[in-house]
């Protein structure tokens, strides 16, 4: 009997935290950037340069976690039939956290033992482990450790679905996933829909990103006699499976270094991925045509790589990712028409195959035996008929809320009524008002009112990046609607008028907000000395706000004003000054004055660096850096380990 309940799990919790108020007006977007697209076919260029984004915005960074874990409760819904036990984390993106195949009692997912974000999302904090549901832009999803719309409801057979959903900001487009095991399905189905409500084409993403455990006995398979290779040198390359250097990277412990393998799938193939062990046993996902592409992606076994996946998680949980997604690689937007409508269907569940065909020398032999086996599991005329059959109740309406989301859908909802704008056309996927809170306060106020206030001692709330609400803005006028107009012109790249309105926003009131806004813009457009002025404007204002601070640091570093540096992290308090990332500009300022033992002291008491970046490479530069300034002094030391994250062991001296 199929059953969806709702529980706790309780798990070492690093707290996501706060949002870092500071609008991430020209970052935060993701790391995958592409310098040689040479081997690429015109398709895939064009894909590859098509729909980028300059920001994450209206999105604001999620930094405000720590590595100290304590127990905590997550609300989860639990699926479950005879066969399979699944588990969703409601307030982190609704991930599929753990897959049990009852049966055997065995895991299919790498379940992380904790929740420790960490630096890999576009908006900062992301988890390792189990199933995440990314879209809308190249990168960890912004809704990655978010809650969603959570509810249940009925299938005309009588199995329980569990309907998660929500508006994306990015891209304007609302996205429904419905989870359901079907009383005798040796497979979780998850049908995913994107609607674009807009009247214009939108650029658009998802990939499903599953993670799963990693051994030396275990080999990914996927039905493709070649890959396209990107790693962090930024270049792809288009390779022969499966050992093209001499080294079999479907046995993901034999490589070095960290990378990303995109299986090129030939079109009339099935479409599916797996990690078998030496049992022939492990995962496999499937889905219907539309989710074409698919995806290895490791680690590698250099000492970075190994560092990532114990602080992701813990010494002796080595995981692995297979993932898909629409488009054949992760460095690609699709064009999603005005007004469409796409759906496709996953399953995921336990392949048992031949052991000694799946882990056979010859390719062909182990890559067709892992697809026999998949035909007996789940034959692809099943699959497409689930998707057929969802068209009868996508639109079905919940039975019962169990979770809720964020108010930006409701609040989409009010500027299309507001504006005479078509509504968003979900009704299995409401926005009620209910869900409405302070973010969407502000934007109430100027879409019934005309106006848009706040404290202006208090950084703003929320942002846009839709140039919908520039109208609304420009009648409002007063130093919160110039500000958040500034916002937009940025967004859109009009350097010249977001100046001319934050200019105007200090004219009608002062505050950090629109100094530190103006400082970003002059980084951004090679003016160092400009940029000092505006942040030292803000820091005058807002003189103990860390992310002002820390972000202001930066610029100063770079242009030369280590000391003004210092003499700013001396005004913190002690909680302030011990966290990781002070530590490190402390120690980074005194070497750049010339204190070599100011910075070694802090170097060898040790810096912790919670929101260190996936390919950020200022632990182990500043080391290095300090060992050759003190070289006539000591003799050089290894790197310590705990400042090796290094995704490449070619920057083994830098």
């Amino acid at each position: 009997m199929s059953e969806l309940r709702l529980t706790t799990l309780t798990l070492p919790t690093a707290a996501v935290g706060p949002v870092n108020p500071l609008p991430p007006l020209f970052g935060g977007a993701d790391l995958h950037q592409v310098e040689d697209t040479s081997q690429a076919d015109e398709e895939m260029r064009h894909n590859i340069g098509y729909g980028r984004v300059p920001s994450v915005m209206p999105y604001l960074m999620q930094d405000g976690y720590t590595r100290e874990r304590a127990p905590a409760e997550h609300p989860v819904a639990v699926l479950e039939n005879a066969t399979l036990r699944a588990t969703f984390l409601l307030g982190a993106g609704g991930r599929l956290w753990s897959l049990i195949h009852k049966p055997t009692g065995r895991e299919l997912l790498f379940r992380n033992p904790v929740f420790q974000p960490a630096n890999l999302a576009l908006r900062g904090a992301w988890l390792a482990g189990g199933v995440e549901w990314n879209i809308a832009t190249i990168g960890h999803t912004p809704t990655t450790c978010e809650p969603l719309h959570t509810a249940r409801l009925t299938r005309p057979d009588g199995t329980p679905v569990l309907r998660m959903w929500e508006y994306e900001r990015i891209r304007g487009v609302v996205y429904q996933i419905d989870a359901h095991l079907p009383d005798d399905s040796q497979v979780l189905l998850v049908h995913i829909r994107i609607t674009n409500p807009r009247d214009t084409t939108v650029p658009m993403y998802w990939w499903s990103n599953i993670a799963v455990p990693e051994a030396p006995d275990v080999r990914v398979l996927a039905p493709a006699d070649a890959a396209w290779q990107f790693s962090y040198d930024r270049r792809i390359h288009h390779i022969d499976l499966p050992a093209p250097h001499g080294t079999d990277l479907t046995r993901t412990t034999r490589s070095r270094d960290a990378a990303d393998y995109f299986f090129d799938i030939p079109d009339h193939r099935r479409h599916w991925i797996t990690a078998l062990d030496a049992s022939g046993r492990g995962l496999v996902q499937t889905s219907t045509r539309r989710l074409r592409g698919r995806k290895l992606f490791l680690w590698g076994q250099g000492e970075g790589g190994r560092h990532w996946q114990e602080w992701l998680s813990e010494p002796g949980h080595a995981y692995l990712e297979i993932q898909a997604g629409l488009a054949r690689t992760q460095l690609e937007h699709l064009p999603m028409p005005a007004g469409a409508q796409w759906s496709w269907t996953e399953a995921y569940g336990l392949l048992e195959a031949d052991p000694d065909a799946v882990h056979s020398t010859d390719w062909t032999t182990a890559r067709e035996a892992a697809q026999h086996s998949l035909d007996q599991l789940l034959p692809q005329s099943a699959l497409d008929a689930e998707l057929q059959a969802a068209t009868h109740w996508i639109d079905q309406q919940p039975d019962e809320i169990l979770h809720t989301g964020s108010g930006w859908g409701a609040l989409e909802h009010h500027r299309r009524t507001k504006t005479g704008e078509a509504p968003l056309s979900t009704p299995g996927a409401p926005f009620p008002d209910t869900t409405l809170g302070p973010e969407q306060a502000p934007w109430l106020e100027l879409l019934h009112h005309g106006r848009i206030t706040a404290d202006p001692g208090r950084a703003p709330a929320s942002h846009q990046s839709d140039p919908a609400w520039g109208d609304l803005l420009r009648a409002a006028d007063g130093w919160l609607a110039q500000l958040h107009l500034g916002t937009l012109h940025a967004h859109t790249g009009d350097h010249q008028a977001a100046r001319k309105a934050w200019q105007h926003s200090l004219e009608l009131h002062p505050t950090p907000w629109a100094w530190r806004n103006l400082a970003t813009l002059a980084a951004h457009t090679g003016d160092p000395d400009e940029a000092a002025h505006a942040y030292r404007q803000a820091l005058q204002l807002a003189p103990t706000l860390l992310p002002l601070v820390l972000e202001s640091a930066g610029l100063l570093l770079r242009a030369g004003h280590p000391h003004e540096v210092l003499e700013h992290l001396e005004t913190l308090d002690t909680t302030q000054r011990a966290t990781g990332r002070v530590r490190w500009t402390e120690a980074r300022a005194a070497l750049d004055t010339g204190d070599t033992d100011r910075c070694g002291r802090l170097l060898h008491e040790g810096i912790e660096v919670a929101d260190i970046r996936e390919g950020e490479n200022s632990l182990h530069e500043l080391w290095f850096a300090h060992q050759r300034a003190t070289s006539d002094i000591t003799p050089g030391l290894p790197l310590p380990r705990a400042y090796d994250f290094r995704m490449l062991t070619a920057d083994a001296t830098s």
